[in-house]
């Protein structure tokens, strides 16, 4: 699977990460659910951190579609509410 960052690029991934990855990505969608800023920012930070370091770069001129877009680290609350189907940021 190859998933972008906002900002940042491309890594390919491999879907047996997806489980550890969908934990995270239900945590992040409770904080979100209870307003927790402090809570949505650190484990976003995990999130991002964990997709880099299972996942392998591409390079940048790679111009691969992107099964799996996650936001920025950045990220607002809000602008991470946009993006979030009702699975969360990754697919079930």
């Amino acid at each position: 699977m190859i998933v972008r960052i906002m900002g940042e690029g491309q890594v390919r991934l491999a879907d047996g990460h997806l489980t550890e990855l969908s934990e995270l990505d239900d945590e992040l969608l409770a904080e979100m659910e209870n307003g927790d800023g402090p809570g949505f920012r650190r484990t976003l930070q995990a999130l991002l951190t964990r997709v880099r370091d299972l996942g392998d770069p591409l390079p940048d001129d790679s111009l691969e579609p992107s099964e799996l877009i996650l936001p920025s680290p950045e990220a607002t609350l809000e602008e991470v509410r946009e993006l979030l189907s009702d699975d969360g940021l990754i697919p079930s």
